[in-house]
Formats: structure tokens, C-alpha cells, sequence
């Protein structure tokens, strides 16, 4: 197997990365690109969320039978137990189970 020499009739390169620190120019272009503040993450107000929760299951419990659409009891399905993460542990797991429990009611209807 061959090796690779350097030709040293060639002038010596400088590294690929560049080791000097940059010019002021450089260093405000970066911080333009990446020093923006961070975004906060967003947080519901937990009393919303209760409300809306407690909002889907009044019309549930009210309902002799499905009183949505199946697009609409889908989202619901998906949507009901994730928004139920943003409350107290113990409270979002008794409204999931309730809302189980009035949807399998009015499927049984």
C-alpha cells in the first residue's frame, strides 16, 4: 500500500479551521444570527384548561348520545388527556377518567 508523502516543493497551508479570533465584523454577524433572547415556553393558564375541560364533560354528561361528530370525538380523545397534563396530577387523572367513563356510556347508547 502506498503512503501519502506531502509534496514539500508546495508551500505550507494554513489549517481548514480557522484558529485566530474573528474580526469584530464576524463577531457581530454571529451574534445577530444567535444571541436572540430565548423564547419562553409557552404555559396555559391552568384555570382555562379546567375550564374547557370541565366544559367538554358537561356536554358529555348531559348527552344521551354522542353529541359530536367522529371527527370532533377523535380530537377530543386525543386532545381531552394531553390538555389534562397541564393540571395537578391527581386532578387531571380523575377528569381523564371521567371522560373515559362518559364516553363509553354514550358509545354504549
Amino acid at each position: 500500500m502506498a503512503q501519502y508523502a506531502p509534496d514539500s516543493s508546495l508551500p505550507a497551508q494554513k489549517p481548514m479551521a480557522p484558529t485566530d479570533p474573528p474580526d469584530d465584523g464576524e463577531a457581530e454577524m454571529q451574534t445577530d444570527l444567535f444571541g436572540a433572547d430565548p423564547v419562553p415556553a409557552y404555559r396555559p393558564d391552568p384555570e382555562r384548561v379546567r375550564s374547557r375541560l370541565h366544559k367538554i364533560l358537561a356536554e358529555a354528561r348531559a348527552a344521551q348520545q354522542l353529541p359530536w361528530e367522529p371527527t370532533t370525538v377523535s380530537l377530543y380523545r386525543t386532545i381531552f388527556p394531553q390538555m389534562t397534563n397541564w393540571l395537578p396530577e391527581e386532578e387531571g387523572a380523575q377528569l381523564r377518567f371521567q371522560f373515559e367513563e362518559e364516553l363509553a356510556r354514550l358509545e354504549a347508547a
